[in-house]
């Protein structure tokens, strides 16, 4: 700071307000003084500011994978609104073979020059109930569940399945079938709950549940199988990727999709993928989620007082598209 204060004629505090973006320098000055940072290849020491100031504006994000729709469109929205606001994102996955706890991850992510923490729980695990964060650390989770110490945000899976069995059987569809995700997920959990308690609230049959992992594979399984059922005129698939697996499966047994078939999926992860893409979908919202977590971790890291014991919940939306035929 004195080789650039010499440089651009100007005292050491005028190079220290430049340097942390202060609005109390002349434009003029703080051009000449830019200029000197240029010419002598000077930049800011981020850990010795992070010291002075006991902040590092940093964000870690904690994830069991990243590389699905739903998360990567989570973690590209967390890491937009970070840089909007000067932060940087620190990234971390729950690693098989270790304890995949939630005092685990954040753990982890305490010995990272971090503010505060958001954690994508995607699957079941064993201290989610009860778990409190380190008072001195701020913990945001991205969860189906509300939890008791920390702010939670998501989806609505529960009430996104309830919508699409209603408008299935508003189309004159005597029950629905499920494509379900897999049982370690959380959300795959929640849809087959609301997807049984839709049906049974109806008085609807509730048919025998099919098992997928979320790839097209396991659901052009479940479609072929599901071909040879009479009774089956409607099929709602936990995401979209099992849904379009589901039509080719269907297909390729005989039957059409929706004049035989109806099919619905969930997330809207296809629409830039697939062309002609005729699938009707609950779209999820993902950006809004990453976007809301990342508000509510950075409020927390500036001192603002965010509820905990309840759950912000990111509307779904349905996109009605040519897969859905109606029969009444």
């Amino acid at each position: 700071m004195q080789d650039v204060a010499k440089e651009a004629g100007v005292s050491p505090q005028t190079v220290s307000r430049v340097a942390n973006g202060s609005d109390a320098v002349k434009p003029e000055t703080r051009q000449r003084v830019e200029a000197a940072m240029q010419r002598l290849g000077y930049r800011p020491n981020y850990a010795a500011r992070a010291l002075k100031r006991g902040k590092f504006q940093d964000i870690g994000v904690v994830m069991f994978n990243t590389a699905t729709f739903g998360n990567s469109r989570i973690l590209d929205a967390i890491i937009s609104s970070a840089a909007e606001d000067d932060y940087s994102v620190t990234i971390q996955t729950m690693r098989h073979g270790s304890e995949r706890t939630l005092a685990a991850a954040v753990e982890r992510m305490q010995k990272q020059p971090v503010d505060g923490v958001i954690v994508v729980l995607e699957e079941r695990i064993s201290d989610f109930v009860g778990y409190k964060p380190p008072r001195e650390l701020p913990v945001v989770l991205i969860s189906e569940g509300a939890a008791d110490y920390c702010p939670t945000v998501d989806a609505d899976q529960y009430g996104c399945s309830t919508a699409i069995v209603d408008y299935l059987m508003s189309k004159g569809h005597k029950t629905v079938y499920h494509i379900a995700g897999p049982a370690t997920s959380r959300a795959a959990e929640s849809r087959a709950r609301g997807w049984r308690d839709a049906l049974e609230q109806m008085g609807a049959p509730v048919p025998s549940m099919y098992i997928g992992d979320w790839c097209a594979d396991s659901g052009y399984q479940a479609g072929v199988a599901l071909a040879h059922d009479p009774e089956c005129t409607a099929i709602y698939a936990a995401n979209d990727q099992m849904a379009y697996g589901a039509i080719q499966g269907l297909q390729s047994a005989g039957k059409r999709v929706p004049e035989d078939v109806s099919v619905v999926g969930v997330d809207d992860s296809l629409v830039d993928m697939v062309p002609r893409l005729n699938l009707t979908t609950m779209r999820m919202r993902f950006g809004d989620i990453g976007a809301a977590a990342f508000s509510m971790v950075r409020r927390q890291c500036e001192g603002e007082n965010v509820p905990t014991g309840i759950k912000t919940v990111i509307p779904t939306e349905l996109i009605e598209r040519g897969s859905v035929r109606d029969i009444s």
